[in-house]
């Protein structure tokens, strides 16, 4: 298969999926699918409907509004699966005791009952259920809340402050917007390479790589197999490495704009602080209309996403490829087409 050929597939699904610990998630039109590769090689696969803000609140999926909005749900659901994924790699093993196990287990086994039961209601949670759930919702949002916060001190604080230094030697306002792009562009690619080789990382991108071949495969209209999987791309232009690349490069042209007249640097961070829900919301639609076009231009604007998935994505082994089938057969819509997008 030549290059050409990989990078054309016969139509674009809307299904995307995330790496874990061991395990991929994917997202459906309907559905949501976990899958982990257990310690005693085992798949522990879990399914739920797809609950889209969107759904109760129509005028959040409207342009330029759903992009912040899908940002977020995408980091709380990722999030969540990140833990789903890491309850069954504890760090300490003899941590953990055997009556905790046992209930983890049983909570486990009730919810594959559950999934049996397509089109059933879910049965009433007891107590300590909904108060370890309500544990995890306070976790899950603390985590998301701090991500957050760790990516903007890092990506758009950090270069602001380090900026600021400069205006006693460079006086062009526009001239320190574009410097100040180019450190976080610089902090950005440091951060993705410095954290590719670490070792539990290179494991959580070869999934990474199993996830982005799957989906070419099922977009190519082939069947999902491990040999036809294996012959794709791990390259894929809509992949969330390209989404936060693109981020930084709509950053430099809003922040070349906002920055010219602010002279205070304090007042200048407050301005790009301001100004990132916009930055994702333009981002956000860009990244929908490149996704959804193959031509000379597109192809230009998504090489750099595919340039930086040398670092964000390995080859997967079999069983990685595996995990990556069967999560996506897992959210695939009945209806043949239903998640073209």
């Amino acid at each position: 298969m030549s290059k050409r050929q990989e990078n054309c597939p016969k139509f674009k699904t809307m299904c995307g999926g995330q790496a874990l610990i061991e395990g991929i998630m994917m997202r459906g039109p309907e559905k949501e699918a976990i899958v982990v590769r257990k310690p005693d090689g085992g798949l522990e696969v879990k399914v739920e409907p797809l609950k889209l803000v969107k759904t109760r609140h129509p005028w959040m999926g409207w342009p330029l509004i759903r992009g912040p909005i899908n940002f977020v749900d995408s980091m709380v659901h990722g999030v969540r699966a990140l833990m789903y994924s890491a309850e069954f790699y504890p760090e300490d093993e003899e941590a953990e005791s055997e009556k905790a196990r046992a209930r983890r287990e049983k909570r486990e086994e009730k919810r594959r009952e559950r999934a049996r039961k397509a089109g059933k209601p879910l049965p009433e949670k007891d107590q300590s259920d909904s108060l370890s759930e309500k544990a995890m919702a306070a976790v899950v949002t603390l985590s998301v809340v701090l991500g957050l916060g760790f990516s903007i001190l890092l990506f758009f604080i950090l270069p602001t402050l380090i900026t600021g230094f400069l205006t006693r030697w460079i006086q062009s306002r526009l001239a320190l917007s574009l410097i100040e792009g180019v450190v976080r562009m610089v902090i950005f690619l440091l951060y993705i390479i410095l954290t590719s080789k670490l070792k539990d990382m290179q494991r959580v991108y070869r999934y990474h790589g199993a996830e982005h071949q799957t989906i070419f495969c099922y977009e190519h209209g082939l069947p999902l197999t491990v040999e036809n999987v294996r012959k794709m791309p791990r390259h894929h232009p809509r992949c969330g490495t390209s989404f936060l690349f693109v981020i930084m490069a709509v950053a430099i042209l809003i922040h070349a704009v906002l920055g010219v007249g602010w002279d205070n640097t304090w007042l200048r961070l407050a301005v790009r602080l301001a100004s990132l829900p916009v930055i994702v919301a333009i981002t956000y639609e860009l990244n929908r209309f490149v996704g959804r076009h193959d031509n000379a231009l597109t192809r230009i604007l998504t090489a750099p996403g595919l340039w930086l998935q040398n670092w964000t994505t390995s080859e997967p082994d079999d069983s990685m490829i595996e995990v990556g089938i069967r999560a996506l057969s897992e959210v695939l819509p009945q209806e043949k087409g239903a998640d073209a997008w």
